[in-house]
């Protein structure tokens, strides 16, 4: 056992790419107040709660203000709340509405556009809506903007064969949710709506997909096993709105989500990357030690475990203690980390056991035989639940006295695989990679509440709130 300071390299990343152009902070509270929870996203695009759209146009030389207001509107006279097809600040800022003409998305037609609006631009990052048309009249604001962007059909791939006859009743924490899926045998992203068990449709990859996660229930990120890019789909425009280049390719993915980052593991280059999630630009790289896979995030944020895929040895990373490089100890066949309650959990897919270690001493508290093929691990409380690939069991062991106090046999032909928590609600999904189907388990009853059917196997799975597109 050793510890070691972080034989890592920070480096402060721009990832190759100009920043976005931010909606100043006092025009973003003034949206706020009306319309709160307000999503001001990364390329500048303003998104209201109910996926109303509005495009910034910045001036080229903006008035200093006090306080801002608005100028004037069109419609004349109308208030923010009444959500106009344009609004000019009066600080020279000028917001334009995407609407609905006829069936395609365009914005305001003037024949004499205000000097603030002929004047100004669009933020040359930002992501058009699919379709959107520009009037002749406001060409100017386009600047260096790829139009052509706007015009893509995006993603969507719709299922030629899907038969509405074939539903199914999701437990109600899964009603009107979608699932993302990635089979591992099928490039493409599969989407299936929680009432069926096939997919709706599907949205369009290039490459076969390495690891899948959602963010704030509008956004995918994805990365691939033999491409140096991670995409970034928006759910709302079935679009990849930026994607982002990395030297070598990009693995595992996990997500803070209090602190609106991401952590991406490259084994080929021995580096964690820090991917800041408000403006979707790479932050730094950390070179670690070894070629690391099996990335876990603490609940809390503040570490980071990997494996060594060549050494089989587990460390970790103290992401609040100038990033310090910790050697947990070797194990073999690791199938799984989890950081609970200061011990580190691990599982050995090969040997059927849980190993138990001190994090503060790195002392091996205990050994436990659990369920054959332990392939995944889920904290929740003080309790930590098994996944047995063999059986298709559910071990729950309590984490204060390490016993195993319940088991839960799934009572499938499957090999399950994988656990995903239900966000907002006390139920897991276990769902599996080798045939379409998956459970419902309930933590506080300690009960299959369901399985049901799917016409797909899931490697990975992301479940959100059925997506509106933006208006």
């Amino acid at each position: 056992m050793r510890k070691l300071l972080l034989s890592l390299i920070l480096l402060l990343f721009t990832s190759g790419t100009a920043f976005s152009m931010q909606v100043p902070t006092e025009i973003q509270d003034f949206v706020n107040q009306i319309f709160p929870n307000t999503n001001f996203r990364f390329d500048g695009a303003i998104i209201l709660p109910d996926n109303t759209m509005y495009l910034p146009i910045f001036p080229a030389n903006p008035n200093n203000v006090e306080e801002i207001n608005i100028q004037s509107t069109y419609p004349l006279n109308e208030t923010l709340k009444q959500k106009p097809d344009m609004v000019i600040f009066n600080n020279k800022y000028v917001l334009l509405k995407v609407i609905n003409t006829n069936g395609k998305k365009t914005v305001i037609n003037m024949t004499n556009p205000p000097d603030e609006l002929q004047s100004g631009l669009l933020p040359q990052d930002i992501l058009l809506p699919k379709g959107l048309v520009i009037p002749d009249s406001l060409k100017g604001i386009i600047g260096d903007l790829d139009v052509t962007v706007a015009q893509e059909t995006g993603l969507r791939i719709n299922n030629t064969r899907h038969n509405n006859k074939k539903s199914t009743t999701p437990v109600e924490q899964l009603d009107n949710k979608t699932f993302y899926i990635s089979t591992g045998s099928n490039k493409n992203i599969q989407v299936i709506n929680s009432n069926s068990k096939e997919p709706a449709y599907s949205l369009s990859q290039d490459f076969v997909i390495n690891d899948i996660k959602g963010f704030d229930g509008k956004y995918l990120l994805v990365t691939y096993f033999d491409s140096k890019i991670m995409n970034i789909i928006s759910l709302m425009d079935e679009k990849v709105i930026k994607q982002v280049n990395f030297e070598t390719i990009p693995e595992q993915i996990v997500i803070d989500k209090e602190n609106d980052l991401a952590y991406i593991s490259s084994g080929s280059s021995s580096s964690i990357y820090v991917f800041s999630l408000k403006t979707m630009t790479l932050k730094r790289q950390l070179k670690i030690n070894g070629h690391c896979e099996k990335l876990t995030l603490s609940s809390d944020g503040t570490k980071i475990f990997y494996v060594d895929r060549n050494k089989n040895d587990i460390w970790a990373i103290e992401l609040d203690n100038n990033y310090l490089l910790k050697n947990i100890g070797s194990f073999p066949n690791i199938s799984e980390i989890i950081y609970v309650n200061g011990k580190i959990y691990t599982i050995s897919r090969t040997q059927n056991r849980l190993a138990i270690v001190d994090y503060e001493t790195l002392n091996l508290i205990n050994e436990l035989e659990v369920c054959e093929k332990p392939v995944d691990l889920f904290a929740k409380g003080k309790e930590l639940y098994i996944l047995g690939a063999k059986d298709n069991i559910l071990e729950i062991l309590d984490t204060e006295d390490d016993v195993v106090t319940d088991k839960l046999f799934l009572n499938t032909n499957a090999f399950a695989t994988n656990i995903t928590p239900i966000d907002n609600s006390d139920m897991i999904m276990i769902t599996n990679a080798r045939s379409g189907l998956y459970s419902v388990v309930d933590t506080i009853d300690k009960d299959i509440v369901k399985t049901s059917p799917l016409d797909v196997p899931v490697r990975a799975i992301v479940i959100t709130d059925k997506v509106k597109t933006i208006k």
